[in-house]
């Protein structure tokens, strides 16, 4: 917080505060420290966190994040509507889908957002693993270690993948192959059943 200018101090305090307690009681540990990470960033680009009431700004933060992690889904957990945050922040929903869109913009969110992204969205983050290397996309989870150290130094990637302990398959985990005749002569049908 060292390269935050002095007029916009107590409003990120204050904003940083109304996260801290909104993420406590409805969300989690991992969007209140990005909750932090994003006022904290808002107020180094100085962008204008102190015009409005801080709880416009608190809301329009947990709703950009939630934008960039689905938090509207609801097969996620957490999960929230849109509704449900601004009514957790006592603002309306425009308020809050202003600052959020406004935020948005200056920092170029978008869904799944790398930077942004809930570490249990990182696994299946495509914005995430795919690299241009000589001029080709390249998923770089299917590169060697090498290559995958290589990005990992240079600060491209979250973790070496290589290094992760793949799931091994359960013995008796219900799943078996059925094996079906083509009746042509040919290959075998084969079809998983769980």
């Amino acid at each position: 917080m060292d390269m935050v200018v002095p007029e916009l101090q107590p409003a990120l305090e204050e904003i940083v505060d109304l996260t801290y307690e909104f993420c406590r009681e409805h969300l989690n540990e991992e969007y209140r420290r990005l909750c932090a990470e994003m006022a904290i960033e808002l107020a180094e680009i100085e962008a204008p966190i102190n015009k409005g009431r801080p709880a416009s700004w608190a809301s329009g933060i947990v709703h950009a994040l939630g934008f960039v992690n689905f938090l509207h889904d609801r097969s996620q957990s957490p999960h929230m509507t849109s509704p449900e945050i601004a009514k957790g922040f006592g603002v309306s929903q425009g308020t809050m889908q202003s600052k959020s869109k406004i935020i948005r913009d200056e920092l170029e969110l978008t869904p799944f957002d790398p930077d942004w992204c809930l570490e249990a969205l990182l696994e299946d983050n495509p914005l995430v693993w795919m690299l241009d290397i000589d001029g080709l996309a390249v998923d770089i989870r299917m590169a060697p270690r090498e290559a995958q150290e290589q990005a990992y130094l240079q600060g491209l990637i979250p973790y070496i993948p290589a290094d992760r302990e793949q799931p091994r398959p359960q013995p008796d985990s219900g799943t078996r192959i059925i094996q079906f005749p083509s009746g042509s002569g040919g290959p075998t049908s084969r079809f998983f059943a769980g």
